[in-house]
């Protein structure tokens, strides 16, 4: 896992137990897994919007919203980024059709 995501997923760790009122993060899991998926998608659209516009800045700064939120959310349901990246490590190689096929149901 990559340096950033290595120090980003341990300060969210340790945001869960700051003060509300100190830290942005903190809040969001204070208010719970709505707020924080509500904020997801509020940055998922900001991005389709700015990827709409084609403004390469504004692209990366949205993306890195939306990531950061992803990992917020992640953090919140106590599930490492390393997770995610052996899950795409596992589908790297695969087609969508392949990989969809593989999951089944799911």
């Amino acid at each position: 896992m990559s340096d950033v995501l290595n120090k980003l997923a341990e300060v969210l760790e340790a945001r869960k137990n700051a003060d509300p009122d100190s830290s942005y993060v903190a809040s969001l899991y204070h208010k719970g897994t709505d707020t924080i998926l509500k904020k997801l998608g509020e940055e998922a659209t900001e991005t389709v919007i700015a990827g709409k516009g084609g403004d390469r800045d504004e692209i990366i700064y949205e993306t890195a919203d939306l990531w950061f939120h992803s990992l917020v959310l992640l953090a919140h349901n106590d599930i490492s980024p390393q997770v995610i990246l052996d899950e795409l490590d596992r589908r790297f190689g695969l087609s969508g059709i392949e990989e969809k096929e593989s999951r089944g149901n799911k």
